[in-house]
């Protein structure tokens, strides 16, 4: 639980838009996704491409569940499985904002391949000129207040466009984040969540910047769990999407049996993807969250919830507030999931 946290529950900024046919093309949201494919990004990715409420405008790419080449060539095949590659992939960052070249591979969940060890063809399409952080900056500068980036991995993209351009942070709509442990252990290690530990001083950075931020830890994303008897029925349903997912799920449903002892899986990335379709279907408060940079406890997400005043000047003084997720109708999420996934 959430002791002493403040629970915000007036929802009004977060009202839910309506369906693609009762409202104009441009009401949609530009979201651009941030990404590391990844067997739960490829959940996401579908399910963001099959959703009315918004326009998926770009994928950018990022080391975490894969390295970074690996994770552009899954992200173009998925455009290709959707028949998307009108949308564009822009490749980031090889190593950390720090520029640490040996980053954490989640292989051992995902597969080799990051694909459930399915070792696809490679895709014909290939990634744009600009890099990932340039590719950011252009699309905030072209429809500023506008654009909203869902980071589902490491934040080292996003980081390095906010150092290209020192006003990105005002210009970006929001940045919803996959990213967190807020009052639960990490999944790195007791500590830290995934994401976060792959590079917390970019991580810092974005947390403090200023940027209209909601993030979604996995004390949210272990309640949102696809069982034996969910994965059946997806197998069991004609839809494109939904039977390409059943390739590939094989290897994340045995990483959770041996890691977690559960006969199913986290549905962490497509979760965060609903807060940005749906965020009604979350609460959240608000604060100042920093994260631990070095250390055992490298990765910790820390939250101020601002309730008491404390004396002097200290890296927490005048840091903005983010808004965390606290607690999510996790029933009503997964029927959204599932029901997109089936009938794409």
């Amino acid at each position: 639980m959430f002791h002493g946290f403040i629970y915000l529950r007036k929802r009004e900024p977060f009202q839910t838009k309506p369906s693609n046919s009762a409202m104009g093309e441009s009401e949609r949201k530009r979201i651009i996704i941030d990404t590391d494919p990844g067997i739960d990004d490829a959940m996401a990715i579908l399910l963001a491409l099959s959703s009315p409420e918004i326009e998926v405008i770009g994928l950018t790419t990022i080391f975490g569940n894969v390295y970074t080449n690996l994770a552009t060539k899954n992200a173009l095949h998925l455009l290709e499985i959707a028949e998307r590659t009108d949308i564009p992939v822009a490749e980031g960052a090889h190593s950390t904002l720090k520029k640490v070249l040996k980053v954490r591979i989640a292989d051992f969940v995902h597969g080799s391949d990051g694909l459930g060890n399915q070792y696809f063809p490679p895709p014909q399409a290939k990634a744009i000129d600009q890099s990932a952080a340039e590719f950011l900056v252009e699309k905030v500068n072209q429809y500023p207040g506008k654009i909203t980036v869902v980071a589902l991995g490491p934040l080292t993209n996003i980081a390095m466009a906010m150092e290209l351009d020192h006003k990105f942070s005002q210009k970006v709509g929001q940045i919803v984040i996959l990213g967190g442990a807020f009052a639960v252990n990490g999944n790195v290690n007791p500590a830290a969540e995934a994401n976060v530990f792959g590079d917390p001083d970019a991580s810092d950075i974005v947390f403090t910047s200023g940027a209209d931020i909601l993030t979604v830890g996995i004390n949210i994303t272990h309640q949102v769990i696809m069982t034996d008897a969910d994965r059946d029925k997806l197998a069991k349903c004609e839809g494109k999407f939904a039977q390409y997912l059943c390739k590939i799920l094989d290897c994340y449903f045995s990483y959770h049996m041996d890691a977690y002892a559960i006969q199913g899986i986290y549905l962490h990335d497509p979760t965060t993807i609903i807060a940005v379709v749906n965020p009604s279907l979350f609460t959240y408060t608000e604060g100042i969250v920093r994260v631990q940079t070095c250390g055992i406890t490298k990765g910790l997400t820390i939250f101020d919830n601002t309730m008491k005043r404390f004396e002097g000047i200290t890296d927490w003084s005048n840091k903005p507030k983010i808004k965390v997720a606290v607690t999510a109708d996790t029933p009503a999420i997964f029927q959204l999931i599932m029901d997109r996934l089936m009938n794409s």
